[in-house]
């Protein structure tokens, strides 16, 4: 996922709040989230360094098209997207360092 971008699902420790986002640069993106780069983010906030769920694109377009599709989904629909690939809720990131 090197070129083009990826959006990405997060969520803190107990999986109560949960974080989409879009990205060119997904580990880069992930390892700001885990440092709380920004201490007055949402992210920050409410502890989402987890990464439960991920996808890549070609183009960045197609991945800010594809953040707002789920972002305009429900709770229950995002539950559904993770569990689908990631039914323990997982953290993923050391599964992205190593493809």
């Amino acid at each position: 996922m090197k070129k083009g971008g990826s959006i990405y699902l997060l969520t803190n420790k107990n999986n109560t709040v949960i974080y989409t986002g879009v990205t060119e640069d997904l580990i880069r993106r992930v390892q700001e989230h885990k440092s709380k780069f920004d201490p007055n983010s949402f992210t920050a906030k409410y502890n989402l360094d987890k990464l439960v769920y991920f996808e890549g694109f070609h183009t960045i377009d197609e991945a800010i098209a594809r953040e707002k599709q789920i972002k305009a989904g429900s709770r229950a629909k995002k539950e559904k997207l993770i569990n689908s690939v990631n039914p323990t809720w997982k953290d993923l990131y050391n599964e992205l360092l190593s493809e």
